[in-house]
């Protein structure tokens, strides 16, 4: 079985039935990232060099929308994990890939992620400055997921010249840092996002995995813009889902093609999104802003007509178009942006339409693709 046929099996067998759990019981999350680990799934995005059978950036996409698809906050929690590797990957410092990379794979060392901070406009809140052979890290990282399941977690700080250095630190309270309770979160609490303060931390040269130029961050979600929205793409299938449960209890022909409509919108989302996200196809910076907003929109609204069709018992917390409606707001102000944030709105305001500032444009509808896997 293929290795991206061999993962979706495992999301559908281990994850989706245990979705109402993952989202309420830190043990059944534990587990559930325990079981992704003895599989080998943890490495995903590890380099085939580390006897690793790694997705490619297409199948991964994929990945992403069934792992959504099967649970939010499963989702969620693992990426936190994959994105951490994919960077590492990447480090020019091989003394630390080797030793690291290769014992990610079956969970061996788990990393979490915490730099959203460098999108922060104005004084960094996390500063970087150079020691003998290291840096001293001081200031505040507002976001990091995964406490109690990742022993470390990739910090991102800001040097004196406006570079940002990478580095690998604790995800505990220690000499120097200081871990908060886990954030009490309207969604996704299984997750465990806490944050933390450095005074005067020492990170050895030998735990920098990298460092990046001023402004990288920026550059990198202009680049990247697309790529969270498959989470969107993946809830929003949950909630078709949900739909079609609701459909197969009652004889509403009305309905049905309302839902036929919401998913013949969902589709167009989802491939108008999978041909943005490859950058060997041509696309503008606005097309791939408008997809991610589009798949956003769409998400929204396939959870709000989940909630819609399963009437007052969606208003009880243990109900999964409560939990899906929860996760559509997550995955609405992940690695969100200015730019992102402005063209959602765009996308409510004006449904059918490009929303950018100071243009309007209507939006062509694209063809569905054949092979997409729509949610029967």
């Amino acid at each position: 079985m293929p290795r991206l046929a061999e993962v979706v099996d495992f999301l559908h067998r281990r994850i989706a039935p245990n979705a109402a759990q993952l989202d309420v019981s830190l043990d059944a999350m534990a587990a559930a990232l325990d079981a992704m680990a003895e599989a080998g799934y943890l490495g995903l995005r590890c380099p085939a060099e580390y006897g690793n059978e790694p997705l490619t950036e297409a199948e991964h996409r994929q990945f992403q929308q069934a792992c959504a698809r099967a649970s939010g906050a499963f989702a969620f929690l693992q990426t936190q994990h994959q994105s951490a590797v994919s960077m590492l990957a990447k480090s020019d410092n091989d003394a630390l890939r080797d030793s690291v990379l290769p014992r990610t794979i079956f969970g061996e060392h788990r990393i979490g992620i915490g730099f959203s901070q460098l999108r922060r406009p104005g004084e960094p809140i996390m500063r970087a400055t150079a020691d003998a052979d290291g840096y001293r890290l001081s200031g505040h990282v507002p976001w990091i997921t995964g406490y109690g399941f990742f022993g470390e977690f990739l910090i991102g700080a800001e040097l004196e010249d406006g570079r940002a250095v990478f580095g690998l630190v604790p995800l505990r309270t220690a000499a120097g840092i200081r871990v908060s309770a886990p954030m009490p979160l309207a969604a996704m609490q299984t997750a465990n996002t806490v944050t933390a303060d450095l005074t005067d931390f020492r990170l050895p040269a030998e735990h920098v995995a990298f460092i990046r130029p001023p402004g990288w961050i920026r550059e990198n979600d202009r680049i990247n813009v697309a790529l969270q929205g498959h989470f969107a793409v993946g809830c929003g299938a949950a909630a078709l889902d949900l739909l079609n449960v609701a459909l197969a209890k009652r004889d509403q022909p009305e309905n049905e093609a309302w839902v036929a409509t919401l998913r013949s919108r969902w589709r167009q989302a989802k491939d108008r999104l999978e041909a943005v996200s490859d950058w060997d196809v041509p696309a503008g910076a606005t097309d791939r802003l408008d997809a991610r907003a589009e798949a956003i929109v769409v998400m929204q609204d396939l959870a709000w007509a989940a909630v819609t069709m399963s009437a007052g018992a969606a208003n009880s917390l243990s109900h999964p178009a409560q939990r899906i409606l929860r996760e559509a707001l997550v995955f609405t102000v992940s690695a969100q942006t200015a730019a992102i944030q402005t063209a959602t709105l765009g996308r409510i305001a004006t449904p059918g339409q490009i929303a950018t500032p100071g243009r309007l444009a209507e939006s062509g509808p694209l063809a569905a693709s054949e092979k997409s896997e729509v949610p029967a």
